[in-house]
């Protein structure tokens, strides 16, 4: 079986990185991980600032995606260990959505999203690398 996550009333929606469990990042405090992973894409203070004032994780996610603010010159190579660090964190500190992960057994997890990178796109044959990181958690929490 393979566990598919993505909405905020899926069954496994606390795996989802808009799930409102934060994560410290650079001496702050952020909202959910998407908050924090968005604004680790800019070097740019005021517009961090922006992120982490957002309300809601689709607002900062709308922000990061914004490039009216150039993103910082190696997202590219840093992006999956930043996620990887946010992942770790969120389901070291929060009770709740670790023992979803750890209920997960030794299922495949899925990020149910048309994104090629993080999720499993839109047939299947994205690189899900959202769910590798979530199962490699997994896998250190045992």
């Amino acid at each position: 079986m393979t566990v598919w996550f993505h909405a905020q009333t899926d069954a496994y929606a606390e795996l989802s990185n808009f799930a409102p469990f934060g994560v410290e990042m650079d001496g702050a405090w952020w909202r959910t991980v998407e908050h924090a992973f968005q604004a680790a894409k800019f070097d740019d203070p005021a517009h961090r600032e922006r992120i982490l004032a957002a309300h809601r994780p689709k607002d900062a996610k709308a922000l990061g995606l914004s490039r009216a603010v150039p993103i910082r010159g190696d997202w590219d190579e840093v992006r999956v260990e930043v996620m990887r660090g946010l992942v770790r964190a969120k389901f070291a500190i929060h009770d709740g959505p670790r023992a979803v992960l750890l209920g997960t057994g030794d299922e495949e997890i899925v990020e149910s999203t048309q994104d090629l990178f993080w999720g499993g796109g839109p047939d299947g044959s994205g690189l899900n690398w959202l769910g590798r990181l979530l199962m490699e958690t997994r896998e250190a929490l045992r």
